[in-house]
């Protein structure tokens, strides 16, 4: 009689871990945070994918991912995760803690500058962004730590209809311990503006400042070159001292 009892317990035992590992991920939507929606979800909750993901009434497409099971044991959840929206793409290694922490690693992107998906960025700015992180990290919803490289590419302002072509610009971000605000080499590509200078990201408030010195190219445009003209007396390289700074 036992061993037919310890038997039976180890066939449920057996039964609960196949289900628990290839736990249909369909079963799950209804636990779906507020402002996330799939209309499509194969696979099992830990190796899946969902089509026709919208966030927070972003369209984002496609996701997919790969979790890890032992992380679990210590409160986490981890694993590689990607979003497509076309050509466009996020992916990386993530890693979330109780709260809201958020660790992302290995992380790559290529986004268009997007006020949709996007709503921080200033009102008529367009181009292109990718950006190949080594580590990024958000704590209580702000940005604590960035190690990589950020190019922003083909920026144009749009102003009452008027298109005023920025060039393209690379940010690289330096390790760091995340006790101080992340702090980044700023400087032109390519473009009509000469760029040399720094990008603080802020926490308190959440932002950033951006400082340093510009000149413009010979064949900037007369407008642009008006524009940078109101930034004070150049120095003897032709460069004047800007600074600009925005909370999100």
């Amino acid at each position: 009689m036992k061993r037919v009892l310890w038997i039976s317990l180890l066939a449920i035992l057996a039964f609960a871990l196949i289900l628990l590992l290839r736990f249909p991920a369909s079963w799950a939507t209804h636990w779906l945070p507020p402002g996330l929606s799939c209309n499509q979800i194969s696979g099992t909750v830990w190796t899946g994918a969902c089509s026709g993901l919208v966030a927070q009434g972003v369209k984002i497409d496609n996701a997919s991912w790969d979790l890890q099971r032992l992380p679990l044991l210590t409160g986490r959840l981890a694993g590689h995760v990607e979003m497509m929206q076309g050509t466009n793409f996020v992916r990386g290694d993530l890693e979330a803690k109780s709260g809201r922490s958020i660790t992302a690693r290995n992380l790559t992107l290529d986004l268009p500058l997007d006020r949709a998906m996007i709503p921080q960025l200033p009102s008529g700015l367009e181009g292109h962004v990718n950006a190949n992180l080594a580590l990024l990290r958000i704590e209580n919803g702000v940005l604590a730590a960035v190690q990589g490289d950020v190019e922003g590419h083909d920026i144009v302002t749009v102003d009452q209809g008027r298109r005023l072509p920025l060039g393209s610009y690379r940010v690289s971000f330096p390790a760091a311990d995340g006790s101080k605000d992340p702090v980044g080499q700023l400087r032109s590509l390519n473009g009509p503006l000469d760029v040399q200078g720094t990008l603080r990201l802020t926490r308190s408030p959440p932002g950033f400042i951006a400082e340093g010195l510009v000149a413009a190219h010979p064949d900037a445009s007369p407008q642009l070159v008006q524009s940078i003209s109101y930034l004070g007396s150049p120095d003897a390289q032709g460069r004047r001292p800007f600074s600009v700074e925005n909370t999100f």
